[in-house]
């Protein structure tokens, strides 16, 4: 799983903590005990053959349980209160089997759940509001925080809207200081193509609804997009969004022990979760 997530054995070996020869060793020795290839040779290019695909989704299934029961017979008696600040649409895609998951191993801890913009969620992270926060910030661009999630941005509208080179660009953006606004209207003017705005909301639901009526374009997570929309792109003369990153911040200090076991299995869980082609790399072995 480590080799596939990180796209090369070398990567996998800094990931897991062992030499790149150790990985090779190790792949090689499995190959030998299933009688069968998980990996193309002779290509420049790491590739998976059909059976590592159908081992990846039995080793993904297996690490998860593995979690849980661990966590369900080593800690069973953890209890208290973590108050969690995220983004809406993380929130409403993939918080919810995760912190589920949680919580039926650990029935005893209270889940305090709180949605708001990266912005908001970071200031009260500073005023010891937030036990742990998931922000979306730009990748490498601050001190602190663990990247748990590569954040690949899209531009998206409704089937029936019409986009028309020769006018400005409708836009249904979040208020500033937004991070998918800031990339949007950043790479429009490097683009030197005319925009407006003609819808703001604080909420992601509120957005998605005005574009889903064709009032406008955003600009959503791919991995995270509803469905009902469509991607666009050059062909409409629209620029290539930068990636941006999601952060998992904990409170500086001594956590208590559910805090700290809540950021080990959102973390855990988000590097479990299936690469969508969008995130998956594909470098040379080195």
């Amino acid at each position: 799983m480590a080799v596939v997530d990180n796209g090369s054995f070398t990567r996998a070996g800094e990931r897991i903590g062992r030499t790149q020869s150790t990985v090779s060793l190790q792949i090689k020795k499995l190959e030998e005990n299933l009688k069968r290839p998980l990996f193309e040779r002779g290509s420049r290019e790491l590739q998976v053959t059909s059976d590592g695909e159908t081992l990846l989704g039995y080793a993904r299934h297996l690490l998860q349980l593995a979690d849980e029961a661990r966590a369900r017979l080593m800690e069973p008696d953890i209890e208290g209160t973590i108050r969690l600040g995220t983004t809406e649409d993380f929130a409403t895609v993939y918080l919810p089997d995760i912190l589920a998951r949680f919580a039926q191993a650990h029935p005893r801890v209270i889940l305090d759940v709180n949605c708001n913009f990266s912005f908001n969620l970071l200031e009260g992270f500073a005023k010891g509001e937030y036990d742990l926060v998931l922000i979306k910030r730009e990748p490498q661009a601050s001190t602190g925080g663990v990247p748990v999630w590569r954040d690949v941005l899209v531009w998206v509208c409704s089937p029936q809207f019409v986009i028309d080179p020769n006018l400005p660009l409708a836009l249904a953006l979040a208020p500033s200081p937004d991070v998918y606004r800031k990339r949007a209207l950043h790479s429009l003017r490097e683009a030197g193509r005319d925009w407006r705005i003609v819808y703001t909301s604080v909420s992601s639901e509120g957005l998605q609804a005005a574009v889903r009526a064709g009032l406008a374009v955003t600009v959503l997570s791919k991995d995270m997009m509803p469905p009902g929309l469509k991607i666009v792109g050059a062909e409409h003369h629209l620029p290539v969004l930068p990636d941006t990153e999601i952060a998992l911040y904990r409170a500086p200090g001594r956590l208590a022990r559910a805090v700290e076991l809540l950021a080990e299995h959102i973390t855990h869980s988000l590097q479990l979760r299936p690469k969508s082609d969008s995130e998956k790399l594909h470098p040379k072995l080195r």
